[in-house]
C-alpha cells in the first residue's frame, strides 16, 4: 500500500499552532481578569472595613478629625473601586476577544482536520480499487493461462 501524503499538511500544522497560541492567549486573558477581579474584591473589602470603622467612630465618641479622615478614605476607596471596575470590564472584553479568536482558530483547525480525514478516505478507497483491479487482472491472467 502506498504512503498517504496530505498536500495541505503544512497548513494544518500552522492552524494547529495558531490554535495553541489562541489557547495560551485565552488562558492569559483569563488570569488577567481573575487578577483584576481579585483587586476589586480587595478594594471592596477595604471600603467595607473603613465604613465599619466610621460606624465605630461615630458610635463611641465624636472625634471630628478621625471621622473626616475616615470619610475621605471611604471616598478615595470609591474612586479606586470605580477605576478598578473599569479595568475589570476591559479585562472581560479582552477575554471575550481572546475567546472569539480561540473559537475561530479551533474551527479552522477542525475544518482542516476534516479535510485531511476526507482526503485519507479517498486515498484508502482509491488504494482498495487499485488492489481489487490488480486481483482481477491476476485472476484473469491465471484463468486464461489455465485455459
Amino acid at each position: 500500500m502506498a504512503k498517504f501524503i496530505y498536500r495541505m499538511q503544512s497548513i494544518l500544522e500552522i492552524k494547529v499552532k495558531l490554535e495553541e497560541q489562541a489557547k495560551t492567549e485565552f488562558a492569559s486573558a483569563k488570569m488577567h481578569l481573575d487578577e483584576e477581579e481579585e483587586k476589586l474584591r480587595i478594594l471592596t473589602d477595604r471600603k467595607a472595613d473603613y465604613e465599619e470603622q466610621g460606624r465605630i467612630l461615630r458610635k463611641d465618641s465624636l472625634k471630628v478629625m478621625e471621622i473626616m479622615e475616615n470619610k475621605e478614605a471611604i471616598n478615595r476607596m470609591e474612586e479606586f473601586i470605580l477605576f478598578q471596575q473599569k479595568r475589570v470590564i476591559q479585562a472581560q472584553e479582552q477575554l471575550e476577544d481572546a475567546r472569539m479568536r480561540l473559537q475561530e482558530a479551533m474551527q479552522e483547525s477542525k475544518t482542516h482536520e476534516r479535510l485531511r480525514e476526507k482526503a485519507f478516505e479517498v486515498f484508502v478507497h482509491e488504494e482498495n480499487a487499485k488492489e481489487a483491479k490488480e486481483v482481477d487482472e491476476l485472476t484473469s491472467y491465471t484463468h486464461s493461462r489455465k485455459a
